[in-house]
C-alpha cells in the first residue's frame, strides 16, 4: 500500500494548499490512504464541519486532532456523525467522537487510524501507551487491518520516540504532530514501522508555527497580553510523511519525507515518481 500522512493544517494557507495539491498527489503517486491532522484548520484554533467536508473531499481518508479539538464548539456536535473524524483516544471516557476507526479505502484496503495524544507538557489525559494498545489489540495488523497509521499528537520528542519504538512491528506508521516543524529522522525501525518524530505543517512557513509573526515575536519580547494570535496568510506548504507497506505483513518497506511549497527545501518520494 501506499500511505501518506500531511502534519497540522494551519489556517487558509494550510487547507488551500491542500484542497489545490491532493487530488493530483492521490492520482500522481496512486495513494491508497491519505491521513490528515486538521486541529488547526479553522483559523488556527480547531476544525468545523464546512472544513472537515472540504478535506475529505479533497482526498483525504481520515482527519485527526489534538488538543484544539474543542476549540471549535460545534465539533463537540458533528463528530458524533463524521467516522472519519478522529480526537485522540486517550481523552476521558464519555468524550464525544471517537479515537480510532478502521477506515475502508477507496483501493478497497482496511486501515485502522488512531489518534492518541501524549502527556509530557500537554494535559494529563489517560495513559497514551494503554489506550492504543487496546485498539491495536482488538484490531490487529495483517488480521483485521491491512495497514495501522498512529498520530502521537505530543510536545515531546522523547514520548513520541517511545511510542515509535513500543508500536514498532505492530502499526505501519508512528508519526508526531504538535510542534509543527517538520524533522529529519524519518526512518524504518527495526520491527519495520516507519517513524517521524514530527510531520511537520501544511501553512505558511514564513511564519511562527503558522501564525504571524509579528504578535508572535511581541508576546516573547513584552510579556503582556496582546491581539489574537490569527494564521500567517502567506502560501503554503505541504508537510508530512509518505510510507509504502508490504501488502502481506502492512510494515513498511519505505519511506520518505514529503515538503512541497516555499520557503522549505522541497522533498518527495522520488521512488514513486
Amino acid at each position: 500500500m501506499r500511505l501518506l500522512f500531511l502534519g497540522d493544517i494551519v489556517g487558509r494557507p494550510g487547507r488551500n494548499a491542500v484542497i489545490e495539491r491532493l487530488p493530483a498527489l492521490r492520482d500522481r503517486w496512486q495513494l491508497d490512504c491519505v491521513v490528515i491532522n486538521g486541529e488547526n484548520s479553522a483559523g488556527g484554533f480547531g476544525i468545523n464541519e464546512a472544513i472537515c467536508d472540504e478535506i475529505l473531499a479533497a482526498g483525504a481518508d481520515a482527519i485527526t486532532l489534538g488538543n484544539h479539538s474543542w476549540d471549535q464548539r460545534e465539533t463537540l456536535v458533528f463528530i458524533e456523525r463524521q467516522p472519519r473524524l478522529l480526537r485522540p483516544v486517550n481523552f476521558p471516557q464519555g468524550t464525544p467522537g471517537r479515537g480510532a476507526n478502521l477506515i475502508d479505502t477507496r483501493s478497497g484496503h482496511r486501515v485502522l487510524v488512531v489518534n492518541v495524544m501524549g502527556r509530557l507538557y500537554m494535559d494529563p489525559l489517560d495513559d497514551p501507551f494503554a489506550a492504543v494498545d487496546r485498539e491495536l489489540e482488538t484490531c490487529p495488523m495483517g488480521q483485521v487491518a491491512d495497514a495501522v497509521i498512529i498520530d502521537v499528537h505530543a510536545e515531546a520528542t522523547s514520548e513520541k520516540e517511545a511510542m515509535g519504538h513500543y508500536f514498532d512491528g505492530r502499526a505501519s506508521l508512528v508519526v508526531g504532530t504538535h510542534t509543527h516543524v517538520p524533522t529529519a529522522d524519518h526512518r524504518v525501525l527495526a520491527g519495520g514501522t516507519a517513524y517521524m518524530s514530527d510531520a511537520g505543517m501544511c501553512g505558511d512557513y514564513d511564519s511562527v508555527l503558522g501564525m504571524q509573526k509579528e504578535e508572535s515575536i511581541r508576546r516573547f519580547i513584552q510579556k503582556t497580553p496582546g491581539a489574537r494570535m490569527e494564521p500567517a496568510l502567506g502560501e503554503g506548504t505541504l508537510s508530512g510523511i509518505a510510507v509504502e507497506t508490504d501488502d502481506r505483513t502492512g510494515l513498511a518497506r519505505r519511506v520518505a519525507a514529503v515538503r512541497l511549497g516555499p520557503n522549505l527545501e522541497e522533498t518527495w518520494p522520488r521512488f514513486w515518481d
